[in-house]
Formats: C-alpha cells, structure tokens, sequence
C-alpha cells in the first residue's frame, strides 16, 4: 500500500487530501459490511463523514491521474504481451432524479429496466491476473440535452452525449496509446454488433473477438460459392451448413467449477478492409454441450457467435482464449462491488463519480497485484473456492 500510494501521491496537491485518500482506499479495502461516508470515516477515526465528502466533492486532486497511475501499476505487475482488454457495462441502481445519468434504462446487473446509472468499464486480463483499469459514466440525451440539469450535477459544459460504444472506444484509445501490452479486445454483442466499433479495432492494429448476435450478416470467405446469395448470409445460417467435423471440443478456460468445455467452429471470411496485410476475420461459434437426459428430450444446445479479427499466426485455440477470457470483466465488477465498494456510493456530482470510482479502482487493483505476486501455497488456498454444404470454409 505504501509503495502505491506512492505511486499516486504526486496527483492530490496537498497533504490533507492525500491522507484522505489513503483512508478512503484503507476504509473500501475493510471488512466492512456496507462502504459509504459514515462507515468510512468511522474507520478512519472520523466523528463525521464531511471529510469523506469533501474528498469526492470539493477537495483538489486529478482522479485521471490516479486513473493512469493505476493502470501503470496494474501493467507493471500484470502486463503481459497477449493481454487482452474487455470492455463491458455495469448498472449502479438509483433512487430520485439527481445523480448525474440517472434514469429509467436497462440494467444489466438488474436484469430489467430499472432507474439506475451505468458505467462503462475497461478491464485488463493476463494469465497473471484481471482487474479494471480505466471508466466512464454513460450520460444519456435526457441528460445532455439539459445543460441547466447537467450544470446541476456539476456535469462540465463541454460534455456532450456520447454512446456506450464511443466511450469504450476512448477507453481503448488511452490504454493503447499508453502502451498497455494487449493482442486483443473482447466484448459482448452491444459493442461487436457496432460495425464502426470493429473497424476502429482495425484501424488500432488491435485483434478482436466480439460476440454478435445470431442474426448478424456475415461476409462470406473468398472461396464461397457466393453467386446466388448476394456475398452473406446470416450468423445462423451458416452454422446450420457446418460440417459435424468442423467442431473441436476446448475449454474456454477455468470457471468455479473446474474448465468450461464447448464445442467450437472456426470459419475463414473476408479479411478486414482497415487492417495491416495479412490479417484475417473469422466467424467463432460456441455450442453447448448437452447431457444425455438433455439428448434424448431433443433439448437444442445454446449457441453463442462471435466476430473476430486478428494479424497472422492467430489460431482458432486464440480465438477460444480471448472468448473465454471476455468473462472476466464479469468477474471483476463482482469483487469490485462485493471487496471495495464500487456500487456503494452516496454521491449525486458527476465529478464525485469519477473520484469515488477511480479510488475503487485503485483498491482493487491492489488486491489484484497482491493476489498475483503472493506466494503459491497462499494464493492456492484463497481460491479454493452428414455433412451439409457450407458457404464458408470451416477449419476442420
């Protein structure tokens, strides 16, 4: 903690804040059983919470410098050349119609429409270990379109609306262009079904395994048979004509239960337009294995499709990691609101957001570091716990 808060000390300008902030960091890394200012500042020997709201409303300090000296420390200790960057979306559930971006939207941490905020988050996984890294909070047109209402909730007059999937992509932009060690970018069909969201991946030089849903129009691979079809088809479709040879069973990685098996395919198609010579684009499909009662019943296996990109000397079982690693961005906002707080704020201000995130952020990503380079027997013991035509050519 020490030699991170040195890391850090240098963005708050003077010495109250940053002791604040080391308390702030301590307080969501404490048992506690709910983490806002009064629970906080009783840790931190405080009679009030006013220091803790100081710290997120008014105080001096730069929560972007935090931000990148976050994400400097976590690629310090986590960096690794095959990296892959997630981005996903999570929902901060609200009351009233004050907090900056409230309002009626899907949530997916609800599983339904609920009055919430949500934030899109970049998270970064190694074989070393995962943790978020970069965020920034969604401000829907009900809100952009009301600069008095922006003003408000200290919403900067300069902040337009921008969609989720122009959000990640600034994401991406500032943790490339800092040299964080990534090979690819991985996200759910909300971003890989956005057209302009993987030719900027390609643009970038970043590979990518986004899932897309199965009505997703495929190009066709150039040795398909594309004279009566127009030059696609669709997701599903093109599943149907795979050949029962061109699936492999691999595992997408390991779960809480042990290694998660599918049957996967790999189909060739056009390769990206916005890329380097050599690159190729794959369609990726993920298949259920079902049991024998689940046979014999005629239940239909679940299939999940995924687009994806990458520079020569990728391989399907790459393709496989990356989809299988998406999951962890998952995982991350499941500690994240569970050990630090992130979701158990008490703040309206745009700019309190930032700053109480940016600290969760922080605070997790030391646990992550710490979870990483402790030794082997104590990390061991924490984590206990007939074939068809086909318009494209499957890698059999």
């Amino acid at each position: 903690m020490d030699g991170l808060f040195g890391l850090v000390a240098g963005r708050f300008f003077r010495a109250e804040p940053r002791r604040r902030a080391r308390a702030y960091v301590r307080g969501l890394l404490a048992p506690l059983a709910g983490k806002n200012g009064w629970t906080l500042a009783e840790v931190a020997g405080d009679g009030t919470p006013d220091g803790m709201q100081r710290l997120l409303n008014a105080a001096s300090w730069d929560a972007d410098g935090v931000r990148d000296d976050v994400r400097d420390y976590v690629v310090e200790y986590l960096g690794e050349p095959g990296g892959v960057l997630i981005v996903d979306e999570t929902g901060f559930l609200k009351k009233g119609v004050k907090s900056a971006g409230v309002q009626r939207q899907y949530s997916g941490t609800a599983g339904r429409v609920e009055n919430c905020q949500l934030g899109v988050f970049l998270a970064y996984a190694t074989g070393k270990g995962r943790t978020l890294i970069d965020r920034e909070l969604y401000l829907p047109k009900s809100w952009t379109s009301d600069r008095e209402r922006c003003r408000e909730a200290a919403v900067p007059d300069e902040v337009d609306f921008a969609t989720k999937t122009a959000l990640a992509k600034d994401m991406l932009g500032r943790a490339l262009d800092a040299g964080v060690p990534a090979a690819f970018v991985a996200a759910d069909e909300a971003y890989g079904q956005d057209y302009t969201f993987r030719s900027w991946c390609e643009q970038r030089r970043i590979g990518y395994v986004v899932a897309v849903p199965r009505n997703q129009s495929i190009p066709l691979s150039l040795d398909a048979d594309i004279s009566q079809i127009g030059g696609s088809r669709r997701a599903d479709d093109l599943v149907a004509r795979a050949p029962e040879q061109a699936w492999k069973r691999r595992s997408a990685g390991p779960g809480v239960k042990g290694e998660r098996f599918y049957d996967w395919a790999v189909a060739s198609l056009y390769p990206p337009e916005n890329a380097p010579a050599g690159w190729g684009r794959w369609l990726l499909v993920r298949r259920q294995i079902l049991t024998d009662n689940q046979v014999e019943a005629g239940v239909e296996p679940e299939l999940a499709y995924y687009l994806c990109a990458g520079p020569p000397g990728t391989t399907d079982d790459d393709l496989i990691r990356v989809a299988g690693t998406r999951w962890a961005i998952e995982e991350c906002f499941q500690t994240a609101k569970n050990e630090v707080g992130l979701d158990q704020y008490q703040v309206r201000r745009y700019d309190a957001w930032y700053r109480h995130i940016t600290l969760a952020l922080l605070a997790h990503a030391y646990l992550s570091v710490t979870a990483a380079i402790a030794p082997k027997d104590l990390a061991a013991a924490s984590s206990r716990s007939p074939s068809p035509r086909s318009d494209v050519s499957w890698h059999l």
